[in-house]
Order: C-alpha cells, then structure tokens, then sequence
C-alpha cells in the first residue's frame, strides 16, 4: 500500500489568489471581492482606493454573418450575436443601426386573445427553454398561459379559450380563469 503525500494537501494559498496584476489607479494587487451583483476585481487597498472592474466582459460578439440577408432598417448583412442575454440577430451596421430579433421564430397559433381580443395567442420560450403563450399585443395586452391553449369556450363562464392539461395520463382540458376552473373531458363537445 502506498503512502499519501501530505505536503500536496498543505497549499499555502488559496486557488482564487492568483495574480490579477495591479490597480491603474495606486499600483496595488488586484484581487477578487464579491459585492451585491457578484464577484468582482477590485483593489487590496480599498477603501483607500475604490478601482473595481467586473471579471466577466458582457460585450456583444459577432459569431456569425448570415450569407444573403439584409437589415430592414438599414440593408446591411445581418449577423448571429451574442450578448448578455443570449443569442440574437442584430445589424452588423451598429451602432449606427440598432435593428436586432429574437433568434427563434415565435409561433402563432391562431387563436385570439381572450383578454384583449384584437392580438393573437403566440408560442413563446423563455431564456430556460420552457414555453408559454402569450399575447402578440405585448406590451399592451400582457395575457399568458402557460398550458397550451384550445379553441374552444367554456361551458360554465363562456371564457373563450380552454387549456389543456394532463393529469395520471389523462388528457383533459381545463378553463383558464381561477374562479372557474372548470375540467372538461377531451371527448365531449
């Protein structure tokens, strides 16, 4: 059996110690601190001194240009982007054009809106990858379900949409308002 190596495990700094280099401002050791909003490098000799920059960059990156497109507003190339929240389409003619779409395509599933009843119920995704539906007259009509939704009236207050639920494998579908809630079964009209 061999023996472990005990001095591996005696580390006389720790692994986030590293050099960060020194403050532009007095010439000490930059160092990680963690505030409200994160970590961040900020200087050893704060509050003397008050530099601080944050450790990751949220700048947009061009990962792409998309061959043959054209920006609406401007005509120049579009691009694939990415910035702090995610991946978009933007104007490769910023920051003299600020056209920019969502990456995916939101889909309209033809049913009106119940609240509003002049938009249109689309299939949205949040940033975690789960859909919803809301309404196209955003940010006017601020109507959402988060179950798929039929076009169908409920039977008890008449609301113009159902949605459907599934529950110990069975599909039904279920009026969207809370003081209703009605359950319909899928088979009857």
């Amino acid at each position: 059996m061999s023996k472990i190596d005990h001095t591996l495990f005696a580390a006389h700094e720790h692994a986030l110690d590293g050099d960060f280099g020194v403050c532009p401002d007095c010439g000490a050791k930059l160092q990680i601190k963690r505030g409200k909003n994160g970590a961040f490098l900020g200087c050893s000799q704060y509050p003397t001194c008050d530099f601080a920059k944050p450790l990751h960059d949220n700048a947009t990156v061009e990962l792409k240009q998309i061959d043959g497109s054209k920006c609406p507003d401007c005509g120049m190339t579009l691009a694939i982007k990415k910035g702090r929240f995610g991946l978009f389409i933007g104007c490769t003619g910023y920051p003299e054009c600020h056209h920019i779409e969502a990456v995916k395509q939101q889909k309209d599933i033809h049913i009106a809106c119940p609240s509003c009843k002049t938009g249109k119920l689309i299939k949205r995704t949040n940033k975690f990858g789960k859909s919803f539906y809301a309404c196209d007259g955003y940010p006017k009509c601020k109507y959402v379900l988060n179950s798929q939704p039929v076009d169908k009236a409920c039977p008890k207050c008449h609301w113009s949409v159902l949605i459907e639920k599934k529950a110990d494998g069975q599909v039904y579908y279920q009026c969207p308002q809370k003081d209703c809630g009605i359950k319909v079964p899928i088979d009857s009209k």
